[in-house]
């Protein structure tokens, strides 16, 4: 008997495909075929795919075919995603903005719709919250602020997800587990039981996992990440990613200017006038000169 669903965790070589037909549902504990590591094909959290099912009972079975993708994720690694939700901490941990960049920059490359979440609003000023805004609603779909804790926010939060799929991703310790916890209770006990299974903490996320949490409205929970290489590009393409540099592009003494040193920078003038964030800026010259690092390696 064949069965199609979709794959809504994996764990050690296992993956969980959830299937649904004539109004019911089940769960079923796969395998992926050995084709598939002959094909250099890895089966990933958020795949539809077609499974045989060797037992009914038991509810196991073997993945068969992954269907067609929309797309799929770097790190995290997911697949069929609408948008992503990147969430930072506005204090304790400070946020790290080098880092938050070097995401929007990976979402970028890979065509994904990007929004950013600050939580932990309540234990900052307002003008916090004010230079965050600033410094980043030039450059996400949408910029939010919410407090998991006292719960502020989170109706705002509820209707960007809705509809959609979508990864959530940041740093660990930034309040991603309270965070789903208040969007989808039945997460805590579902994550809690993993947990108690492996031995780990119940709100460390150690494997990417997607929850339905309304009418075609998916989740993808995913490991918190400390560092992010930014995948190998030519340097020249990171200022398209940077879109607040958009109305500069072309107005530089020199063509295909980089930003970076050149005389008769527009875009160094604008940020010389304040019209660009000095934090935004830094990362940028940042990641060019990794690239450019990066380059010169490649080419010795």
């Amino acid at each position: 008997m064949e069965r199609t669903g979709k794959i809504v965790k994996g764990i050690g070589g296992f993956y969980y495909v959830d299937c649904e037909a004539d109004g019911s549902s089940w769960q079923y504990e796969c395998k992926a075929k050995g084709l598939f590591r002959k094909d250099k094909v890895k089966p990933l959290v958020g795949d539809d795919v077609r499974i045989q099912v060797i037992s009914d009972e038991q509810k196991w079975g073997n993945i068969e075919e992954i269907l067609p993708r929309k797309n799929c994720l770097i790190r995290p690694e997911v697949a069929n995603v609408d948008q992503a939700l990147v969430l930072f901490a506005m204090a304790d941990p400070m946020p790290n903005l080098n880092l938050l960049d070097r995401f929007l920059v990976m979402m970028g490359i890979q065509g994904i719709e990007t929004a950013i979440c600050f939580n932990k609003l309540d234990i900052v000023s307002k003008d916090e919250e004010d230079r965050l805004r600033n410094v980043y609603e030039k450059c996400a779909n949408e910029v939010l602020f919410v407090s998991s804790k006292e719960r502020i926010g989170l109706d705002g939060l509820r209707r960007r997800l809705e509809g959609r799929t979508t990864v959530l991703a940041g740093p660990s310790g930034v309040g991603k587990s309270s965070i789903l916890n208040e969007i989808y209770p039945e997460a805590a006990s579902k994550t809690g039981t993993v947990s108690e299974k492996i031995g780990r903490g119940r709100h460390t996320t150690r494997h990417s996992e997607l929850f339905c949490i309304g009418k075609k409205t998916y989740l993808f929970d995913t490991p918190g990440f400390s560092s992010l290489r930014i995948p190998d590009m030519e340097k020249e393409e990171l200022r398209h990613y940077f879109t607040e540099f958009a109305p500069y592009e072309g107005q530089c003494r020199f063509m295909g200017c980089s930003h970076t040193h050149e005389p008769g920078c527009k875009v160094k003038e604008a940020l010389e006038q304040g019209f660009l964030n000095p934090v935004r800026y830094e990362n940028y010259v940042q990641l060019f000169g990794e690239l450019k690092e990066w380059e010169e390696r490649k080419y010795t």
